[in-house]
């Protein structure tokens, strides 16, 4: 059940962002635009409601409830991120809005935005861990939550894993462009709403 919720809100998430975009940018309704795209939030509510359910249902806790808890804390670390850079991409091409943003090819300040990145996935991770644990004291019994400890162990692999990125651009930096030397002239301030962009 869980994992067919996950499908639903996975695929939940798109249509409500490709629905809230065209009606914004294509049918002019701004409002309607911003009820839809308030939707996607929701999902996250339905599929963290759904996996204490579950669970406070007597289920075998397996990989699929700490797949939800993955896909909750992606949502809450990323999705807004997801839903500015989808909008400015529809702007771009459907309302003549700007160049969307894109990160610098180089230079420190390409190692500061996989810094930022990494900080998030470690957050994301943390989160998911926290909805694993509240779950596990929810049903206090270990020998139906076995599975969401061995999932907290796995998952403590992805930030280790992406930790190559930040490290490799700290270390062996790429070339800056002619874009990221405009950057760098920019204060710290500018930079940081820049980056919030994506």
């Amino acid at each position: 059940m869980v994992l067919a919720v996950i499908v639903a809100c996975e695929i939940g998430f798109w249509v409500l962002l490709a629905l809230g975009l065209a009606v914004r940018y294509l049918w002019g309704g701004k409002r309607l635009s911003t009820v839809l795209l308030l939707g996607v939030p929701l999902l996250d509510v339905v599929l963290l409601v759904t996996a204490v359910i579950d669970m406070r249902g007597g289920a075998q806790a397996s990989w699929q409830h700490g797949l939800a808890a993955a896909y909750l804390a992606y949502s809450v670390v990323f999705g807004h991120r997801t839903l500015k850079w989808a909008d400015a991409k529809f702007a771009h091409r459907f309302a003549g809005g700007p160049q969307p943003w894109r990160p610098p090819a180089g230079g420190m300040a390409r190692a500061r935005y996989e810094w930022g990145l990494w900080i998030r996935i470690v957050l994301a991770y943390g989160i998911a861990c926290a909805v694993l644990y509240g779950l596990i004291l929810m049903v206090d019994d270990p020998s139906r939550t076995a599975a969401l400890t061995e999932f907290m162990a796995g998952a403590s692999k992805i930030p280790l894993i992406a930790l190559i990125w930040p490290l490799s651009y700290t270390l062996f930096p790429k070339k800056a462009g002619p874009e990221d030397s405009a950057r760098s002239g920019r204060s710290g301030r500018e930079l940081r709403d820049a980056d919030s962009r994506v």
